[in-house]
């Protein structure tokens, strides 16, 4: 399994306890956390958003928003080295656009499990991922109880 433990991985992160897990797998993958990519993507501001009429919100101050709450939520010594980057838009191609643009050795992804009714109707960023990576991609599923 040499190659799933060359860096750099990148991780996508929701703030789940599934994303936290995948963070933590593929820490143990790699021998530094500097190896390991965090990506959050959020959704584009719709010009009607109050943040974007008052011109109180924008994506600096989103970016910064993020980055502090991931650091909160990830403030263990273990992770001080993760690169956590923020980007705008669709979940799937930014995940993917980012990895290539790093030339990650693959994409450690959770599956949230979701019913497949669910999948049709929200969509899947993880299947989304598979299809559109220029690399590897490995998809945590939880294990059925």
């Amino acid at each position: 399994m040499t190659w799933i433990s060359k860096a750099p991985i990148v991780v996508p992160y929701d703030f789940s306890a599934e994303s936290k897990d995948a963070v933590d797998m593929a820490l143990s993958l790699l021998d530094s956390s500097d190896g390991v990519h965090l990506i959050h993507v959020l959704g584009e501001l719709s010009p009607a958003d109050p943040g974007e009429i008052w011109d109180t919100v924008d994506e600096n101050t989103r970016t910064q928003h993020a980055t502090q709450a991931i650091r909160k939520e990830l403030s263990d010594e273990k992770y001080k080295d993760l690169k956590i980057v923020i980007a705008f838009g669709d979940p799937g191609e930014k995940i993917c656009h980012y990895a290539e643009q790093i030339e990650a050795n693959s994409i450690l992804i959770p599956s949230h499990g979701r019913s497949s009714i669910m999948r049709v109707l929200v969509g899947s960023v993880a299947d989304r991922v598979v299809r559109l990576a220029h690399c590897p991609v490995i998809v945590l599923k939880k294990p059925r109880k």
